[in-house]
């Protein structure tokens, strides 16, 4: 039987907010079964403060995965946290943060990671909940998709297509375990447009975002110093961005995931999709998967004959 995860300590770090550029404080705790993800707003003591991590609690998506509670108290920039959670099996966490948003550290989940391996990991008394495509679900909008297919080993692939000739047409196919995600995902990090960033401040948003934090693209140019990490780390960060943002159905989804130019608002879309068909999907734990289909180990990254350049494995600059 595969179990459910949390984590074995508590853990904290501190950090910016790229958005509000405000300095908080986020600690990870261990959760008992069946608690998924639970953010606590520490900072706030005149009303509930607590927001659970779900698809159906995503009030904004436009430069973030932003949650909400009923009494309209918010959590930013989940996406990063949740990626590097999912990606380890852990599906219980209460999270608490002292501010409005996830700390950014350096645009990646490298330090969430690394938070998760400082803490640990423990295997909780309760069977792993599985949410069970039926049927394939596409998501379209304009020349955005996304679909989900029924997969018991699920893959994430991901086509971009930007005018920057720094980025261009990107595509990526990642399949593995924590292991593969560790070295191949977790340290793609997040990215804008230079002139971008300048209206986005005088909006007074991205105060808090720097080359410390983001890539950052001048016309033609990569203005961070150190470059890239990975040839093609802008499909990669999308990958990121989408383990993260599916980790809000409420359990590991079997299915694989197809994203065209899609970001935060399809990744949410799509999951209004699956959930608003009851005939699409049905809720299994590992004991019931196991009649259903013969669980193997998770399998590593593997590729049918991909043309080269579109799943390249090299590190550039890896920190």
């Amino acid at each position: 039987m595969i179990y459910q995860k949390t984590l074995r300590h508590s853990v904290s770090c501190t950090g910016v907010g790229i958005h509000k550029g405000i300095e908080t404080t986020l600690t990870l705790k261990p959760a008992e079964a069946d608690t998924g993800y639970v953010f606590i707003r520490t900072d706030i003591t005149d009303k509930a403060n607590t927001i659970h991590g779900r698809w159906d609690n995503v009030t904004e998506t436009q430069l973030c995965t932003v949650l909400s509670n009923t009494e309209g108290v918010t959590i930013s920039t989940v996406e990063h946290l949740l990626s590097a959670l999912a990606a380890y099996g852990i599906e219980n966490a209460v999270i608490e943060v002292d501010g409005p948003e996830i700390p950014i550290m350096d645009g990646s989940a490298t330090a969430f990671i690394d938070l998760v391996n400082q803490a640990g990991i423990r295997k909780l008394d309760a069977p792993k909940q599985f949410l069970r495509l039926k049927k394939t679900i596409t998501y379209t909008q304009d020349d955005m998709s996304v679909t989900l297919r029924p997969s018991y080993h699920p893959t994430w692939t991901m086509d971009i297509d930007f005018i920057s000739p720094v980025i261009g047409q990107q595509s990526y196919l990642f399949s593995g375990d924590q292991d593969d995600y560790t070295r191949e995902i977790s340290m793609a990090r997040t990215f804008g447009f230079l002139h971008e960033v300048e209206a986005l401040r005088k909006m007074g948003l991205a105060q808090g975002g720097s080359l410390d934090n983001a890539i950052v693209i001048d016309g033609d140019t990569v203005m961070n110093p150190d470059g890239l990490r990975y040839t093609n780390e802008f499909v990669r960060h999308k990958i990121l961005d989408a383990i993260g943002d599916l980790a809000l159905a409420g359990g590991s989804i079997l299915a694989d995931y197809h994203g065209v130019k899609a970001g935060h608002a399809m990744n949410n879309k799509i999951l209004r999709e699956v959930f608003s068909d009851k005939t699409a999907y049905e809720w299994v734990n590992s004991t019931q998967l196991d009649r259903i289909f013969t669980i193997t180990a998770p399998i590593r990254v593997t590729y049918a004959t991909p043309p080269a350049h579109l799943f390249t494995n090299e590190l550039q600059n890896t920190i």
